[in-house]
């Protein structure tokens, strides 16, 4: 008898991270996306048309001659705001849009690595090219009447070429997820799990210097690596750990060990922080 595949096991990857460590994540389906384009899209157009109506009660008594400034502005206006809106928030520590938020969606790295700033100005500048700028070409041949209606269609497809491109690949992928180097993916959303530093039993102490080998991303992946609670994963992290701070005892016990290191380090970093020192990841010094 044929197993049946589950859609979202269809979409499962192994994201691999620097220390080798296997991440399994679900690619976010095409249709989750595109709604949370939507959203996203709802809200910046909700702020646009604040500034369609200010521009209206500042240019109104000029008269037909302010129309062309009104465009103008308005394409300005447009472009900065949905630069800054996606790459703000993807660039902060959810790297999510509220759009991706809402539909349990983040954008992460391809290399398993911390997401960079250069990849999320890349992959949403890249956005502009794919949809935005064969509209806003055939918008103003309108307005100039300049246009042909091959030269609409051919607007027509370059937009549906780059928007259907994702669909075409098994990971989903935008044109600007493929130069970045970016998946986004699905979010698991599940009820609020037990603090993994709240006090039990304590049966590895680490020293300071221990405890400095690592920074706010390898908690992240500690984090992730306790809470999805698979055993190989575990022990991969455990050994690269003890390799790491130089532990040469023994390790019965992997999920102890990386539990009470995950709480030693996240108090570190805590302590780190209010004397306002921010390490980053491992390679900050």
């Amino acid at each position: 008898m044929a197993t049946r595949v589950l859609p979202s096991e269809k979409r499962r990857r192994d994201l691999l991270t620097p220390e080798g460590v296997p991440l399994g994540v679900i690619i976010a389906s095409a249709s989750t996306r595109l709604i949370a384009l939507i959203l996203d899209f709802l809200f910046i157009g909700l702020i646009m048309g604040v500034i369609i109506t200010m521009l209206i009660l500042a240019f109104g008594t000029l008269g037909s001659g302010a129309a062309e400034p009104i465009i103008i502005i308005l394409a300005l206006s447009g472009f900065a705001l949905r630069s800054v809106y996606f790459i703000l928030f993807e660039a902060r520590g959810a790297a999510a849009t509220w759009g991706k938020r809402i539909m349990g969606l983040r954008v992460v790295s391809r290399d398993g690595g911390p997401l960079s700033i250069d990849q999320v100005i890349a992959r949403n500048l890249m956005r502009e090219v794919e949809i935005f700028l064969p509209f806003m070409v055939m918008a103003s041949m309108a307005a100039t009447g300049d246009g042909s209606g091959w030269a609409v269609l051919a607007g027509l497809i370059w937009a549906l070429g780059f928007s259907l491109f994702l669909t075409f690949n098994r990971d989903r992928m935008r044109i600007g997820d493929l130069l970045a180097g970016t998946w986004v993916v699905e979010r698991p959303k599940k009820k609020r799990e037990e603090d993994l530093a709240q006090a039990q039993e304590v049966h590895f102490e680490f020293t300071d210097f221990a405890l400095d080998a690592y920074g706010i991303h390898e908690l992240h992946k500690l984090e992730d690596v306790l809470r999805v609670g698979d055993e190989r994963a575990e022990r991969t992290v455990a050994d690269a750990i003890a390799r790491r701070i130089g532990y040469d005892g023994p390790l019965p016990d992997d999920r102890q060990f990386l539990t009470d290191y995950y709480r030693g380090l996240r108090t570190h970093l805590e302590r780190e922080v209010l004397l306002g020192t921010r390490r980053e990841d491992k390679h900050d010094v």
